[in-house]
């Protein structure tokens, strides 16, 4: 969000709770049979994220001659704070640790200050302005390409790919594949009669075979197994409900081509969420938006992996995050920066009363979703 807001956060238990439940039963509710050391590591890679973005703020704010008030890592009653000799911020910690917030001077037109402060926000040049709320997204993205960066150059940097030879990863409940016999780990041979190698060979044989009863040769448990399968028909598409194995392992390459990379990630997985966005609002279905429980949780499962896959999580995630605050939203990064773009083609500061409370209205419909999201991150549903 904005310097002067919370930072928002975009990205599966559903499990209804009848009668009240204890401190160490509600962790488990929220993160699963982990334990705490995860849960505790899980919310510091989310607080890392956070605190990088109002990083990216405080730096251009201080960069641009604006006076600083506060820094915050969290919210709610602070636990400590600390204001530097002959500095304006105050830097604290507050006891929840999930968000963070950077108060400007002069961004709250109700607050009392000097107008004669040249230190306001609102004093500063546009150009200044746009600088520092552009910051935090930004700050999100040199993260990721660090991250990714520091773990290509490595050889740490996990990648997912099809097993090979080809085997059933997961079976859809009731599809073509559960009738037919074919379980998790079978190990694809042939299919009509046809060898197959790849995961992909398997899918060519398939997609032509819709309603025609196919023979699935598998190994299992060191047999072959034959087994008769008709794929369903899928708007011309023969399927039989199988999605491939993975095989996760670490990859890297040069210094040179490692940093090239880096960079490109943040832009192709922009691209995909930019996407994914869009696709979300077309078919109306939001069962991919998480909040900050789904994400410590993802993070926390994550840990139990390994740091490579946390720490490329943390690195995916900010990249979300950047994407999330740069949206053209009030009460975000990139609603802030509208209502900066109409100062610079009108050539007139908006009405600074009217921009605050459009944020306002903003930041009251994004709490109220975050509280929708977090509720069924617990709960489901």
């Amino acid at each position: 969000m904005a310097c002067q807001g919370k930072s928002a956060l975009t990205s599966t238990v559903t499990q209804r709770i009848n009668t009240r439940v204890d401190a160490r039963a509600s962790a488990g509710i929220l993160f699963g049979n982990v334990d705490a050391l995860t849960i505790l590591v899980s919310i510091v890679g989310l607080s890392v994220m956070v605190i990088v973005h109002e990083t990216g703020h405080y730096l251009a704010a201080r960069a641009f001659g604006m006076r600083v008030l506060r820094y915050s890592i969290g919210f709610g009653p602070t636990l400590f704070k600390w204001q530097p000799k002959g500095s304006d911020t105050v830097f604290q910690i507050a006891a929840v640790p999930f968000l963070a917030y950077v108060q400007i001077a002069g961004m709250n037109p109700y607050e009392e200050v000097d107008p004669e402060d040249e230190g306001l926000f609102n004093k500063k040049s546009v150009v200044g302005r746009i600088v520092t709320i552009a910051a935090g997204p930004v700050a999100n993205y040199i993260l990721a390409v660090l991250i990714f960066f520091g773990l290509l150059a490595t050889y740490n940097l996990p990648d997912r790919s099809l097993a090979e030879p080809p085997q059933a990863g997961s079976v859809i409940a009731g599809s073509a594949a559960q009738s037919g016999g074919l379980l998790p780990g079978d190990v694809f041979v042939s299919v009509a009669g046809q060898p197959v190698h790849t995961f992909e060979q398997v899918i060519q044989a398939t997609q032509a075979r819709g309603g025609v009863a196919t023979e699935y040769v598998v190994e299992r448990a060191g047999e072959r197994v034959t087994l008769t399968v008709t794929p369903a028909d899928d708007n011309g598409v023969a399927r039989i409900g199988v999605a491939s194995a993975v095989t996760e392992t670490l990859t890297g390459m040069p210094v040179g081509e490692a940093f090239k990379t880096a960079l490109v990630i943040p832009w192709q997985r922009t691209k995909e969420t930019i996407t994914q966005m869009a696709s979300m609002f077309q078919t109306r279905d939001t069962s991919g938006v998480g909040g900050p429980v789904q994400i410590a949780r993802m993070l926390g499962e994550a840990a139990d992996k390994g740091w490579q896959p946390f720490v490329s999580l943390i690195g995916l995630i900010s990249i979300a995050l950047g994407v999330f605050n740069l949206l053209p939203f009030p009460a975000l990064d990139g609603g802030r920066l509208v209502f900066l773009g109409y100062e610079v083609v009108t050539r007139r500061k908006p009405n600074e009363h009217f921009e605050t409370a459009v944020h306002v209205m903003g930041i009251l419909f994004l709490l109220s979703v975050m509280v929708l999201v977090t509720y069924r991150d617990i709960f489901g549903g």
